[in-house]
């Protein structure tokens, strides 16, 4: 057991089946010798060689079609994407291609494929290296979503995710790289679809995902204060969804607040929403309630950026809306 960074997590568990298997590899902009635009992948270069660890051209595309070609021919990459934003240059690849390959050739090939995407606001990122865009990729059928919240998480599921067959999309939130944790290195893999209940309660169910998670649990902290017992739940993936939890605490609180810093307006936080009202309608005591962030661009502002992101007083608001 050690404690270390979100960052440093998702590296050991790179370095961990790299060291394992000869065929999983890493690639993408700056991702060598320069270390990574956050420095996720610094030290890998060094150790796993030029081969294993490539930095690649400024194209979205390429670095996913070469994704998708290794992974169909036999090897096992991690392509690195420099902002979730970008991603957006490369749908085509993600969306008609890693996605449908599988199912068009009916299962007679794998695509072992992990495709690293760094999202999230806070940073004074401005309008084209902030956005959350989980929905872009929750809605393709084909591909696994994952988003984990804390080291011990990020390292168990990227494990799964290398070691998973199809392709899959695993978001990091950029203010949880220097977040430490306690990370048990010789734990089991995480298996995709089980979220994770943060804190437990009985008065309302709070889910959120990526750095929302940490606004809920300090909007837990201030409405214990005032005698509302809220639960924090964690998705962690996000495709497959565990369902299971989610409509177990439903039952116990029969209040929903869901969380996610993503624009409002199509947003992944509404597939939630509407799952849980088609098919938990009669547990509920009140209407579930969004979080998101405002429909606009994200400002560059400091403080216009900060009011357009939810956070913890937002979150409590919301609460007090089911009461």
């Amino acid at each position: 057991m050690s404690r270390i960074s979100f960052s440093q997590a998702i590296k050991d568990a790179m370095c961990t089946r790299m060291r394992q298997n000869k065929n999983v590899l890493l690639f993408g902009e700056d991702v060598g010798p320069f270390g990574g635009c956050f420095g996720v992948s610094k030290g890998m270069h060094e150790e796993f060689g030029e081969m294993r660890v490539r930095d690649s051209p400024i194209s979205e595309g390429a670095i996913l079609g070469c994704a998708i070609g290794s992974a169909a021919t036999g090897l096992r990459p991690i392509a690195e994407l420099m902002f979730m934003d970008f991603m957006t240059v490369g749908m085509d690849m993600l969306a008609n291609q890693a996605a449908k390959l599988r199912y068009m050739f009916g299962g007679k090939i794998n695509l072992p494929m992990v495709v690293r995407v760094p999202c999230g606001a806070g940073f004074q990122g401005a309008a084209q290296h902030s956005q959350c865009l989980e929905a872009w990729v929750t809605h393709v059928p084909g591909l696994k979503v994952v988003y984990p919240t804390t080291a011990a998480d990020a390292y168990g599921l990227m494990l799964t995710s290398i070691d998973d067959d199809n392709p899959v999309v695993f978001i990091e939130h950029k203010g949880l790289y220097p977040k430490k944790g306690e990370v048990d290195e010789n734990a089991d893999p995480i298996p995709f679809g089980t979220a994770d209940i943060k804190k437990e309660g009985k008065d309302v169910t709070i889910i959120a995902t990526g750095r929302m998670v940490d606004e809920a649990l300090s909007a837990a902290q201030d409405l214990l204060k005032e005698g509302v017992d809220a639960e924090v739940i964690d998705p962690r993936t996000l495709f497959p969804f565990d369902k299971d939890t989610v409509f177990d605490s439903v039952k116990k609180t029969n209040r929903v607040v869901v969380v996610t810093e993503e624009a409002k307006s199509g947003g992944f936080g509404g597939e939630i929403s509407a799952v849980i009202s088609e098919e938990m309608f009669d547990y509920l005591d009140a209407p579930v309630v969004r979080i998101g962030n405002y429909n606009v661009p994200i400002p560059f502002s400091p403080k216009l950026e900060n009011y357009v992101l939810p956070n913890s007083n937002k979150i409590s608001a919301a609460v007090k809306k089911t009461l």
